[in-house]
């Protein structure tokens, strides 16, 4: 039976839902410390430039209208015709500012992204966070789709109701003005009564305004979560098509296409479920802002008709006060116009911002939890006292309380399935800090670890033998007997071919090859994570040769089964279950967590 503890032992899910004002300041850090924030700076500024001087263009255009109408209505061919020459400056300008605008946003958008999503790849590759944050939960499931896509749609959102706003808020303050100056001598006849209300069109777009923008927040609330849900799932889904992707060998052998068609089914079920509640939420908000949208067409001339028919005000006049309504409505619409674009930012805030803090989060799990503490020995040893791993399945540790291994020894570490030999091997690692006890480490020495599967970036086989300990001084023709001595000559050709090595080698080639790398590096001490253990005999003995021939001097410690050679490994340490240690408690998680990805059931037939 396969070893659960050192597969499945992980922290209690965490769940990080922080306030609006947690996520705004999560990013507001973010790009703080981002190295374009002048670059953003300086373009924000000049977009805002822009607007002010389009915000200009447009009270000029608005002034425009009642000379123009009023040649209209006199039948003035003259001024009608200089009047179309005053609107092709105007429009000459405002088409510049307008392309102007555009490029700025775009580049403001670029730039937030690459501010984000730099952040992010910062804070999730600090030494272990990325382990700590798989470990954690839902927060931790997709972190590719947070930083790639989720980073990418939150600085588009952002830029767009960002610009938006700022645009609406100027044109408000450059509008009401002159809204109010039209309509403050407006009098309003009731029989033989007179009433005048100062600035009543200001006041009748702020009402009307107001009015829509409450009853569209109060229908298009709803959208902030079923967004945020969409894409949890729409996560999810490409998730288990990367995985259908690259068990493709294994489904194939086992008949599995059925079990993987029925996994993809109930995903994309899923995701078409919340896209169906979103399109529901979007009609019964299309309902109301439709609605005012028709009633706008009319709305202003309404509100002005009174007037206009009591002989106070032009034709032109009309039009110009029209427009002016329109302008001051149009700003106070933002809301009204954007409650779907708001709620999915709003959503997608959250799943980033959200992210952030989880990775910050991370290195404070269990932070009222005894944690293993390190030294350095200046001795050059490497010391093990009283050592306990714990984990929420319970605690590990050696049958020896006392354990000193020393420069040149070869030690294996043994242990029973369950016994948590892959949680003792991150904990020497620092991987797993959680427990009790000392380890110390040989003062100056940089051991590797070798886990159970081995890591190949993407590149060149040089470069796979070059990680991640930088350039190998070995020359071409050392690298080739190490390939031919572990049973990989065939690949001394393809040192400079780039390739997906993982994809193209087996599993005990790929094993072969990380021990070639090994005796590339002739590190001084190296602790291996049962990556013998699933050698065959011939492979096993070349790699034991291998070990032996070029990491004579190095301090060897394989954790194992302990089927390999006794000679090779003369000395031996056991690692048990501690039934009296205490668990390791549930990590502190805030209110509201993060919902996790559907658990696939399997249909009756």
């Amino acid at each position: 039976m396969a070893d659960q503890l050192d597969n499945q032992a992980t922290v209690q899910p965490v769940a990080v839902v922080s306030s609006l004002r947690d996520q705004v300041a999560a990013i507001k850090r973010a790009l703080i410390e981002s190295p374009v924030r002048k670059w953003l700076l300086w373009t924000s500024a000049g977009i805002m430039a822009v607007i002010v001087a389009t915000s200009i263009g447009q009270v000029l255009l608005n002034r425009w209208n009642q000379p123009f109408y009023d040649a209209l209505a006199r039948r003035d061919m003259a001024a009608f015709l200089h009047q179309l020459l005053v609107f092709a400056m105007i429009a000459s300008g405002l088409l510049v500012l307008n392309i102007g605008q555009t490029w700025l946003n775009q580049m403001i958008r670029l730039k937030l992204r690459e501010a984000l999503t730099l952040d992010l790849i910062d804070q999730w590759m600090r030494p272990a966070r990325a382990f700590r944050l798989a470990n954690a939960g839902a927060i931790g499931v997709n972190p590719d789709q947070r930083m790639q896509q989720d980073a990418a749609h939150l600085s588009d959102l952002s830029t767009d109701l960002g610009v938006g706003l700022l645009q609406s808020f100027i044109l408000l303050v450059s509008f009401v003005g002159v809204l109010w100056e039209l309509s403050s001598g407006f009098v309003f006849h009731f029989g033989g009564t007179s009433l005048a209300i100062p600035g009543y069109m200001v006041w009748a777009a702020f009402l009307y305004a107001g009015t829509a923008s409450w009853l569209s927040w109060l229908v298009g609330r709803p959208l902030i979560r079923l967004n945020s849900d969409r894409y949890t799932r729409e996560a999810e889904l490409r998730s288990s098509m990367v995985r259908v992707n690259e068990n493709v060998d294994a489904i194939a052998l086992y008949r599995g296409e059925n079990d993987a068609k029925r996994r993809l089914e109930l995903d994309l079920g899923t995701v078409l479920g919340a896209m169906r509640r979103i399109y529901t939420a979007q009609i019964n908000l299309s309902w109301v802002t439709d609605t005012y949208g028709w009633i706008t067409v009319v709305a202003p001339i309404l509100v002005a008709s009174p007037v206009y028919f009591s002989g106070d005000i032009s034709f032109g006049g009309l039009m110009m006060a029209v427009g002016a309504f329109n302008q001051v409505h149009s700003s106070l619409r933002w809301f009204i116009n954007n409650i779907g674009s708001i709620a999915d930012w709003r959503a997608t805030l959250m799943r980033v911002a959200d992210f952030r803090i989880a990775l910050d989060e991370t290195d404070v799990l269990h932070d009222k939890e005894k944690r293993i503490s390190f030294d350095q020995n200046a001795n050059g040893s490497l010391t093990l006292e009283k050592l306990q791993v714990a984990s929420p399945e319970g605690c590990t540790t050696l049958s020896d309380q006392h354990v000193e291994i020393h420069a040149g020894e070869r030690v294996m570490i043994t242990g029973e399935p369950g016994a948590g030999k892959t949680l003792f091997f991150r904990a020497i690692a620092g991987l797993w800090p959680w427990g009790s006890g000392k380890i110390g480490m040989p003062a100056g020495e940089a051991p590797i670890f070798v886990p159970r599967v081995p890591y190949f970036p993407a590149g060149t086989l040089r470069e796979v033998l070059d990680h991640p300990y930088g350039v190998a001084p070995a020359s071409d023709a050392e690298i080739s007997a190490v390939l031919g001595e572990v049973g990989l000559g065939r690949l001394s050709s393809s040192l400079d071919r780039s390739a997906r090595w993982e994809r193209e080698l087996g599993d005990d080639e790929q094993r072969s090859l990380a021990f070639a790398r090994l005796a590339l590096r002739k590190p001084k001490w190296v602790v291996i994570d049962e990556a013998m253990d699933a050698f065959d005999g011939p492979s096993l003995r070349r790699v034991l040769s291998l070990l032996d021939k070029h990491l004579k001097d190095a301090a060897i410690i394989n954790i194992g089964r302990g089927l390999h050679n006794n000679q090779f490994f003369p000395r031996s340490l056991t690692i048990v279950k501690d039934t009296g240690a205490p668990a390791l408690k549930p990590a502190p998680v805030r209110a509201g967590a993060i919902e996790p990805p559907p658990v696939a059931v399997r249909r009756k037939a």
